[in-house]
């Protein structure tokens, strides 16, 4: 997949079916959409391709991080090779775009830029200044500038639109079997490992510490049985979210106890998994009735991990 990160970039590429939109989860609805392009691009011999904003304009037009990323950029881009689009056009929401005329934004985008012979947008696109750009308006002009749209009828889940407010609000109330519903995928998060306290080593739980990215949605704080990737290999693992309020005045943060891992792994980049919130967190009497604590958690995760590779 060839990634183009301004508009500058762009010159001179084959015809495309351009799928538009956000695409900040690449949520279920999402790959509805994405995989129609792919499939119009087969058709027609053409090429797929994908517009969205690198960053989301309401942080933009607010000026603050208002909302929050479901994924990270590697991670949408991992997904979109998957489905196999072509051209991934990245592009930066700044104060052009922002002003941008809805007959502009065809112009110069749809026809000049992405050689668009087939757009397909979901039925509450917009674009333009003041997002006065809808499908309605989108359609009507395409007639007169030579290509095609196709709109997308919302898809349901559970009788719910699928939507990526949906899937911020169900992670944050720890709700990841309705989140993995609405994303088509379990719901992660990555980092590297950094250095912690190094309480959990001395009491037998040694973890591997990741910060959480401000710019990134985020799990309510509580103890999570979770699956840990490292280097692409997979374990089961239990996760603690929060402050660590037994043992100090931390930042929020994410510490992972992979289940009978002890390799060092300071410096890598791991993703975890969260499948089931066990137990909010909270403030032990002190270190030993917090480790007393652990171990009923890690044995509740390891009765958790066993019983789901039973079923699978």
């Amino acid at each position: 997949m060839k990634i183009f990160r301004s508009l500058a970039e762009i010159k001179n590429i084959e015809k495309t079916a351009v799928a538009l939109g956000n695409f900040d989860g690449i949520h279920k609805g999402h790959q509805v959409l994405i995989n129609e392009a792919v499939r119009i691009a087969k058709e027609k011999n053409i090429k797929s391709a994908v517009f969205t904003f690198s960053n989301h304009p309401r942080n933009v037009l607010s000026g603050k991080n208002i909302v929050k990323n479901i994924i990270y950029e590697d991670e949408k881009i991992e997904i979109l090779e998957k489905i196999g689009v072509d051209y991934l056009f990245n592009i930066d929401f700044d104060e052009n775009i922002m002003r941008q005329q809805p007959e502009d934004f065809i112009d110069d985008m749809l026809v000049k830029a992405f050689n668009a012979d087939t757009a397909i947008c979901g039925f509450n696109f917009t674009y333009g200044f003041k997002a006065m750009g809808n499908s309605e308006t989108l359609k009507a002009s395409a007639e007169k500038k030579g290509f095609s749209v196709q709109v997308m009828a919302p898809v349901l889940e559970s009788g719910t639109v699928v939507s990526s407010t949906l899937i911020r609000r169900k992670i944050e109330k720890g709700s990841f079997e309705e989140a993995e519903a609405l994303l088509g995928r379990k719901y992660s998060i990555r980092g590297e490992v950094i250095y912690g306290n190094q309480i959990g080593r001395t009491i037998g739980f040694p973890t591997c510490n990741i910060v959480i990215d401000d710019a990134m949605v985020s799990p309510p704080n509580g103890v999570y049985v979770t699956r840990c990737s490292v280097d692409g290999k997979h374990y089961n693992s239990i996760t603690n979210v929060g402050n660590k309020p037994t043992v100090g005045t931390y930042g929020k943060n994410i510490e992972t106890n992979i289940l009978g891992f002890n390799e060092n792994i300071y410096g890598r980049k791991i993703t975890v998994e969260f499948l089931k919130k066990t137990r909010d967190e909270k403030k032990f009497s002190g270190i030993e009735e917090l480790k007393e604590q652990i171990k009923i958690d890690v044995e509740y995760a390891k009765a958790y991990h066993s019983a789901a590779r039973q079923q699978a």
